[in-house]
């Protein structure tokens, strides 16, 4: 029976409790022997992630028990924080242990636990490790090493390094040896050749973030494991403008070796990461020495490389390729590299994350759609089967109160493109009364350089079978549309990612989609950023919820964040040295005179990349302008919220903000008390 009732009233099965059990998704798949791992989070459990093993017939187990952490904290957003391989006494496991940030050796078939292989440092932020690539023969496991030199983020240096796996650096940091030196600021974990005499690994330095431009490097390997004869083989082997990072850089995302010794790249020259082979044994100048496997599709077979150890694609036994690819969404096809021929997968999923392992004809990745959660999925390759392998979609409630996305095109400013997914209200239960229109909240992603996917949200479905819809913004800058589109925040960073949120907005309301006068924005990190100026740069909304934000450009640009970011602002706003009024100007710290409309404030006390100390002095500054809202601050959480209590308190009070700042009548939700 079918109630009328008001948008934003209606009654709904989707709770918060629900929305944060169901929180994260699998993540850093891989084979041990015949077995697939993978990690997993556990909101309820503290927010760690475990590791997770599906054995030959089909038995699924955690790896590691509580507390075990695996996750690294390499630039902060880590990577891929663990190896394995199969040895006569079974799995042998090496991975990084979050609380303390040590690598630790186990063989989980054996009853010993986890032993620590590398020291705790007592400088800055210790030393951290991500991207592991086992080599038993010699005894160790090479690594990204991460090392702080001194009490200040950017105090710190990058370099690979090799680790005993008999425990013997794990007091003694000298006996780690170091493969190469730090003339790099950024590094990822190198990939070996077949025939392990080369290595490869991709570099990139300050000002750069890797999506402006990276370099492909390679070394000759020794028989003990040395490095020699270090160089540049690919990517952005110019020196930076004048103007600043990224314009004319090329950005390489992705390496591996094919069998035949030739290294495959992701990369983007001509303004698409595509797919090339380099012949490194090719004379200089040889046209024959990189070629482009699948040219002129104008889609996107890489993306933004946010933690090391990402992969798009990796090679098959039989010489095709395994490529994630799409534009705006992806999917997951086998390329012969000979003819081009690119064949996708069949399934439902058209979101694939940028993690793949192979074991002999079979592909594993892990993708969602419009209707399904993450999944973790295998395909075939002899026979195009593709099926859910673990982590399978559970309808925990109804289907019938999923949102019904729509992804569309607006015009911005200029009449450029603006790319979103519309989740209209929806609930089976209820419809609203003649002529009333609903409530909506325009959802901007972090990043900046991210995208929104179009895949099943239980917070999205929160709302939505509430009566109040979302509008999911791929504003210019987001990824998945090709250089161009990703650099038009270059220099204008809150500004066009402010108008492209404003014109969905404006859109849906001009077309009787939304109530104009019921428009919200929330974000978090730079979407909080985004959130935060558009309602000091705008009266379009009626509210705002700001999570883990940037406020300050200034603070952020002189030491308030992590070193991977320290520089990010030079491409999206410009050099400070040359630009100062520029960062003043823009950030919602400076202009918090001329906010008007209610706010939350959500932060993680333990965020070290857009830390509480931008929320106490933007709080600071609203204070005594009659100005109501709220501030939540959460202890134990960094950046970004992974504890169950934590999402379920931050999702009942960004509705209950809504209560308020909507007019909405509801008793299933916590007040939250605004003060102004």
């Amino acid at each position: 029976m079918v109630t009328t009732a008001p948008y934003g009233s209606w009654m709904s099965p989707v709770d918060a409790r629900t929305v944060a059990a169901h929180d994260g998704r699998p993540a850093f798949v891989g084979v041990v022997g015949d077995e697939v791992w993978w990690t997993e989070p556990r909101p309820a459990e503290g927010g760690r992630r475990t590791l997770v093993r599906r054995r030959p017939g089909g038995e699924k187990e955690s790896v590691l028990p509580a507390p075990w952490n695996v996750r690294s904290r390499v630039l902060e957003y880590g990577g891929q924080p663990w190896a394995g391989t199969d040895t006569a006494d079974g799995p042998l496991l090496v991975f990084s242990n979050f609380d303390d940030q040590r690598l630790y050796a186990c063989t989980p078939d054996g009853d010993a636990a986890p032993r620590p292989l590398t020291p705790c440092s007592a400088v800055g932020g210790g030393l951290r490790w991500a991207d592991p690539v086992l080599r038993p023969g010699l005894g160790e496991v090479w690594c990204v090493l991460e090392e702080f030199t001194g009490d200040r983020p950017t105090d710190v240096r990058r370099v690979l390094a090799a680790v005993p796996l008999d425990g013997s650096a794990a007091e003694d940091r000298s006996r780690v040896r170091e493969l190469t030196d730090d003339r790099h600021r950024f590094v990822t974990g190198p990939r070996l050749s077949p025939d392990g005499r080369r290595a490869a690994w991709i570099a990139w330095d300050h000002p750069r973030m890797p999506w402006d431009g990276t370099l492909v490097m390679v070394a000759a390997v020794g028989d003990a494991g040395t490095f020699s004869d270090v160089r540049a083989v690919a990517g952005d082997l110019g020196t930076v403008p004048p103007d600043g990072p990224g314009g004319d850089g090329e950005s390489v995302a992705q390496i591996e070796w094919a069998p035949d010794g030739s290294l495959l790249i992701v990369s983007d020259p001509d303004g698409w990461w595509e797919l090339q082979r380099l012949d490194l044994d090719a004379a200089p100048g040889d046209p024959a020495a990189r070629r482009a496997l699948c040219p002129a599709r104008q889609e996107e077979f890489g993306g933004p490389l946010w933690n090391v150890g990402q992969r798009w694609f990796l090679p098959l036994e039989d010489g095709t390729l395994a490529v994630i690819h799409g534009r705006g969404t992806t999917a997951l096809g086998i390329l012969d590299p000979v003819t081009g021929e690119l064949v996708d997968a069949a399934g439902p999923w058209t979101e694939w994350a940028p993690t793949l392992a192979v074991h002999g004809s079979r592909v594993l990745g892990i993708a969602a759609g419009p209707h399904s959660s993450y999944e973790l999925v295998e395909l075939d390759t002899r026979t195009g089967r593709a099926r859910v392998l673990a982590c399978p979609h559970v309808d925990v409630l109804d289907p019938a109160y999923h949102p019904r996305p729509r992804s569309r095109t607006f015009t911005g400013p200029g009449g450029r493109d603006i790319h979103a997914h519309i989740h209209p209200p929806h609930n089976p239960d209820h419809t609203a009364p003649d002529g009333e229109l609903p409530p909506f909240v325009v959802w901007a992603h972090g990043g900046p350089t991210g995208r929104a996917p179009l895949v099943l949200d239980l917070e999205i479905a929160y709302f939505t079978s509430r009566g109040i819809g979302v509008a999911e913004v791929n504003y210019g800058g987001s990824t998945g549309y090709g250089r161009e589109y990703r650099e038009r925040l270059r220099g204008r960073w809150g500004v066009v990612d402010v108008e492209d949120c404003a014109a969905v907005a404006r859109a849906l309301a001009d077309e009787g989609s939304a109530d104009r006068d019921r428009l919200a924005i929330r974000g978090g990190s730079a979407g909080g950023w985004t959130a935060a100026a558009s309602l000091t740069g705008t009266d379009l909304y009626a509210c705002g919820t700001i999570s883990y934000p940037i406020l300050d450009l200034a603070g952020w640009a002189t030491g308030e964040t992590h070193d991977f970011e320290s520089q990010y602002l030079e491409s999206l706003v410009g050099p400070f040295a040359e630009v100062p009024d520029r960062y003043r100007e823009r950030s919602p710290l400076r202009r918090a005179d001329r906010i008007a409309a209610p706010f939350l404030l959500l932060q993680g006390l333990d965020d070290v990349i857009c830390p509480p100390a931008q929320c106490e002095r933007f709080l600071a500054e609203v204070a005594g302008r009659g100005v109501p809202h709220a501030y939540l601050p959460f202890a134990g959480e960094g950046h970004g919220f992974r504890r169950a209590e934590t999402i379920v308190r931050a999702v009942e009070a960004e509705l209950g903000l809504y209560v308020r700042a909507f007019g909405l009548e509801r008793s299933d939700v916590p007040a939250l008390e605004l003060r102004g």
